[in-house]
């Protein structure tokens, strides 16, 4: 089987090993880690894996080492585990921004490194995982990565150059989508639906439109042809988004995303 070592026992880091339990994988086969004692006998008591608070430990005999720390303490935590790492790990990191080139320079020009960016929808193990392989990364090690991380949800191989869009795109994504369910709650608010009433009505159209897209084989425009008759009611309040800049607001927002994503690098 294969041995796991979550670092950073957090959202991220327990997201990943709920699926990763809950697909099958044995807990005596993954290691977590968390400094505080109290967090480590929650992973203990509820996914039954090994946990630690030495990274280096934990790293020592593991395949694949999935590194879930903030992007600010990324770099020095893969220089922390350096001298730790199995012959054939390859260690994989779960933070925004941070390239290939710092993230292999930390653990030296021999190491396999795969930069990922999930995003928050994994918690119910339907997220979007994008993965960039390092330049040390055997096909068969890939293969490995994308399996444990589809047990969290979708997995899309890209080259580096298109990493920052698609992050823009899903990582950051689901906090679009909650604006716009959040705008369209207070707007029925407005109108006096009560906010328990709206937030049903948006929350439960959101979901079943976010399924519609992803089943379906039609696309996303073709889909709201199919809810827009002429000179109805939809067309009237998508007209007056379009006029009120909506398409413009979101290409200008992925705009700023990468923009910031590139300065952070």
């Amino acid at each position: 089987m294969t041995k796991i070592a979550v670092i950073g026992g957090g959202q991220i880091g327990e997201a990943l090993t709920g699926g990763l339990i809950a697909s099958g994988f044995d807990g005596q086969d993954i290691v977590v880690t968390n400094r505080r004692a109290e967090r480590r006998e929650e992973f203990e008591e509820t996914y039954k894996v090994k946990t630690t608070d030495n990274n280096q430990e934990a790293v020592k005999g593991a395949d694949v080492v999935f590194v879930c720390v903030k992007p600010y303490a990324i770099v020095d935590m893969f220089a922390e585990i350096n001298d730790s790492l199995a012959k054939n790990a390859v260690v994989v990191s779960m933070a925004a921004a941070i390239t290939l080139d710092k993230l292999e320079g930390a653990v030296g020009p021999q190491v396999s490194v795969v930069r990922s960016m999930p995003n928050t929808p994994m918690l119910v193990r339907n997220g979007m995982n994008i993965v960039v392989p390092g330049k040390n990364v055997t096909s068969e090690q890939l293969d490995t990565v994308k399996e444990l991380l589809s047990t969290v949800g979708k997995v899309l191989e890209v080259t580096e150059d298109k990493m920052d869009v698609a992050a823009a795109l899903a990582g950051s994504g689901p906090a679009y989508y909650f604006l716009v369910t959040e705008a369209l709650i207070d707007a029925g608010v407005n109108l006096g639906l009560t906010r328990e009433q709206a937030s049903e009505l948006a929350n439960s159209t959101a979901a079943g439109a976010g399924q519609l897209l992803v089943e379906s084989e039609q696309n996303a425009s073709s889909l709201r042809y199919g809810v827009s008759s002429p000179g109805g009611t939809t067309v009237a309040a998508l007209r007056e988004l379009e006029e009120s800049g909506i398409r413009g607001a979101f290409y200008r927002a992925i705009d700023k995303c990468v923009e910031r994503t590139r300065s952070m690098n």
